[in-house]
């Protein structure tokens, strides 16, 4: 009877810890789960319906975030800062006459200025993943534009516009990102604190003022 004790307590002690280890498997996954939800924000519910369930969009987003944890992101020079500021004032005027050929220079800068900070940029996929873990709102920006920017000659005026309206968004984050002064960082350029306050409105309003200036015929539709 004593033998047969000790052999029942062993199994239950066996099974008692097994429970404890499911149980704290399960609370880890589910702080890692919600770790990577705050990380990445609607991309997560995205990689859910991509990858056909949160189990496997866990695995892919944690490889995501390990990939862009060991990027060596560095900021952008004054000099470069002013490069790029410039170049971006050459694109938007050019807006006015060729609204496809402008928006997809603007997305070729954002990809330059991604490239110069150290963001690997061999695919849209990888340039958006890599952006999504680092802050989901610039992602959401570059997934807008570039749902047009794919179709640019087909797209309408007003879809190219407010596809460019996300690049500049795009653009200036990542610009005030790659500076020392932060978000709020004065555009060397203008002499205007990059970033809007008002969702991209005076954006939209700039382009279509310079649409109206211009005596070249009338815009597309």
């Amino acid at each position: 009877m004593e033998g047969t004790t000790v052999a029942i307590l062993i199994v239950v002690l066996v099974i008692v810890l097994l429970l404890i280890g499911v149980v704290l498997g399960m609370q880890k996954k589910k702080r890692e789960r919600e770790g990577l939800r705050e990380r990445f924000g609607p991309e997560y519910d995205r990689a859910v319906e991509e990858q056909g369930g949160e189990r496997a969009a866990d695995k892919r987003l944690a490889d995501v975030a390990a990939a862009r944890d060991k990027l060596e992101i560095r900021d952008l020079s004054r000099d470069e800062r002013e490069r790029y500021g410039q170049q971006w004032t050459g694109v938007q005027a050019a807006f006015v006459d060729d609204p496809a050929a402008a928006t997809r220079d603007a997305d070729r800068l954002v990809g330059a200025v991604m490239r110069d900070r150290g963001y690997p940029v061999d695919d849209f996929d990888t340039k958006a993943h890599m952006l999504s873990a680092e802050d989901p709102q610039v992602t959401e920006h570059y997934r807008a534009a570039h749902d047009v920017g794919v179709r640019t000659d087909d797209a309408t005026t007003e879809e190219l516009r407010q596809a460019f309206v996300h690049y500049r968004e795009l653009f200036q984050m990542l610009l005030a990102e790659g500076s020392r002064g932060g978000p709020s960082a004065t555009d060397t350029t203008t002499g205007t604190t990059t970033g809007t306050t008002d969702g991209g409105t005076a954006d939209t309003t700039d382009l279509r003022s310079a649409e109206r200036a211009s005596t070249d015929g009338t815009p597309r539709t």
